[in-house]
């Protein structure tokens, strides 16, 4: 069964180079180029990851990790040009789970969205009583 991904990036260029480099390994991947619209499909079709940049127009990166944390648990990697250590932690401070500079090689990238899918398959699930 394939991975659903979402992307979150205004990068068009990037979804479909990601779409090309994924397509044999299993992923279905579908994108957003804005991040309102993007905490919107995480709640009404909730992925198994999520793929987020940092840096995009009206609403940034951190912001929308930190909008889908109040409602989801599902992984959220990271997937950015900025690499200075204040923004890594910053991104995982907002409650992303992993980050990876661009470029990437895309076996990288798959080894770690599969990783952050399992790890989340295999946690347990707490609920409030």
């Amino acid at each position: 069964m394939a991975i659903e991904v979402l992307l979150v990036d205004d990068d068009v260029d990037l979804a479909m180079m990601l779409r090309t480099l994924l397509r044999g390994q299993d992923f279905q991947i579908r994108s957003e180029s804005r991040g309102e619209d993007g905490v919107r499909s995480c709640q009404e079709n909730p992925p198994d990851v999520v793929i987020l940049d940092l840096l995009m127009p009206e609403m940034d990166g951190w912001q929308v990790c930190e909008r889908i944390r109040s409602f989801s648990d599902v992984p959220i990697l990271i997937l950015s040009a900025l690499g200075a250590p204040g923004s890594v932690a910053r991104a995982l401070d907002a409650g992303a789970d992993d980050y990876l500079i661009k470029p990437v090689h895309a076996s990288l990238l798959a080894s770690r969205l599969r990783t952050l899918v399992r790890r989340r398959s295999l946690a347990p699930r707490y609920q409030a009583a």
